[in-house]
């Protein structure tokens, strides 16, 4: 009887052993398996000030919710970006994520330096039917998806209350005037006549890019404008609505009600010497931050026929490297796409979020002015899909410059345009 227990308790005994000896094998190997260790991806930005803090923000939170995937940032500054993103494309050292512009686009994806994401991106969980159609369809190449768009930057016009209020040119805390050219000269000219003789009607610089945004944008909405390039490559900027819209952005320099000799109009806005201003969405954040800055902000300003507004878009695209990591590709499309579905936290920089969805948020709505020129995504007009655009814009708006400082006419401009865009595309 005894022996008969013995032999049962060894028998009883021996079978926790093997069970404490399985477990003991599954605790060894179960580290591997979640052992806690992140897929670490490493992410590109060109993003400075306002924007940088408001993305670091949206990593930081990013990186505290995931259990898989760890972001790490390089942060570029802006001018430097995209030479610094070519050389390292170029010897196989790109980040696993970057941020494309839309307008840069046509210099990396037929290139070959980016990743085509449509297999890529439905295991990532990205529904492409998230997105707005109009900034969607900057990211599309032979009907391939290349990028996920995280927004639209679009030129809106920001008007200081007191200055339209003292011109009687504001309702409801809303501009008023005629959608048309000479509607518009009217609302302009009604300001200069009521404000103090220092402060602009309108602020635009007579240097860099800024007229050029506005005069793609009112060429746009004319029936017929937006042409830049025949069907052989030749460009084809010089044509009758072209003039009409440069000849009215002239209009605007020759009669003063943009002062001579601007340099910094943002600067002018925030100072209170200026009425109006338009410029990006990204001045937004900014603005807001003023002391004693009464302001409202409402979509480019429509004269002709149609709305349309000069835009660009960042998104998020996959540089391509000899060997690609599955693990890292998807991690990266996991994030990108965290990115445009917490588009509110983005729209705090003052850009137009890209994921539908997001715009008809509570986060969204509760924010101040974003609401106010949210429509301009669906009419935003992006630079033509061009290889040297960067260098074609660089060349234009210098013949710009000659036009807003008197040298040249309209006329004048867009032939020698069209010689430099020739020159410069070697057409």
């Amino acid at each position: 009887m005894r022996k008969t227990k013995i032999i049962k308790l060894s028998a009883l005994l021996l079978s926790l052993l093997l069970i404490l000896s399985a477990c003991a094998a599954e605790s060894s190997t179960a580290p591997e398996a979640s052992s806690g260790e992140k897929t670490k991806i490493t992410f590109w930005t060109p993003f400075s000030g306002g924007d940088g803090e408001f993305m670091t923000a949206m990593i930081e939170k990013f990186n505290a919710e995931s259990t898989d995937i760890k972001v790490e940032q390089l942060s570029n500054r802006s001018e430097d970006y995209y030479t610094k993103l070519q050389t390292a494309l170029a010897s196989d050292q790109g980040p696993d994520l970057a941020v494309l512009h839309s307008s840069r686009m046509p210099q990396y994806v037929p290139s070959g330096y980016m990743t085509e994401l449509d297999g890529l991106a439905s295991e990532a969980g990205v529904n492409w039917d998230d997105f707005n159609p109009t900034i969607l369809e900057s990211t599309i190449y032979d009907g391939k998806h290349y990028s996920i768009p995280l927004d639209t930057h679009a030129i809106v016009m920001y008007y200081n209350k007191k200055y339209l209020e003292q011109a009687g040119v504001l309702k409801d805390g809303k501009p008023v005037y005629d959608p048309s050219p000479e509607g518009f000269t009217k609302f302009l000219t009604a300001i200069k006549d009521a404000v103090p003789a220092d402060v602009a009607p309108l602020a635009q610089p007579n240097v860099r890019i800024d007229s050029y945004w506005m005069f793609w944008g009112f060429y746009n909405q004319l029936t017929g404008g937006g042409k830049f390039y025949d069907a052989n490559g030749k460009a084809e900027l010089n044509n009758p609505q072209a003039l009409q819209a440069l000849e009215y952005v002239n209009s605007l320099y020759t009669s003063k009600l943009i002062p001579p000799n601007i340099n910094d109009a943002v600067k002018m806005f925030q100072d209170q010497k200026a009425a109006v201003l338009i410029t990006g969405v990204w001045s937004t954040g900014s603005f807001e931050n003023i002391d004693g800055l009464d302001f409202g902000v409402v979509p480019m300003p429509q004269i002709y026929d149609q709305p349309a507004t000069w835009g660009d878009s960042h998104t998020l695209a996959l540089p391509k490297h000899s060997k690609e990591d599955p693990a890292k590709q998807k991690a990266a499309l996991v994030f990108a796409n965290w990115l445009a579905q917490n588009g509110e936290m983005w729209a705090k920089a003052g850009h137009i979020p890209s994921v539908t969805k997001v715009l008809d948020s509570e986060a969204f709505k509760a924010m101040d002015y974003r609401s106010d020129y949210a429509e301009s995504a669906d009419f935003v007009k992006y630079w033509p899909r061009h290889e040297k655009q960067g260098q074609v814009n660089d060349n234009v708006v210098k013949e710009f410059e000659k036009m807003m400082m008197g040298q040249q006419d309209p006329a004048t401009t867009l032939q020698k345009a069209d010689e430099v865009i020739n020159k410069t595309t070697g057409n």
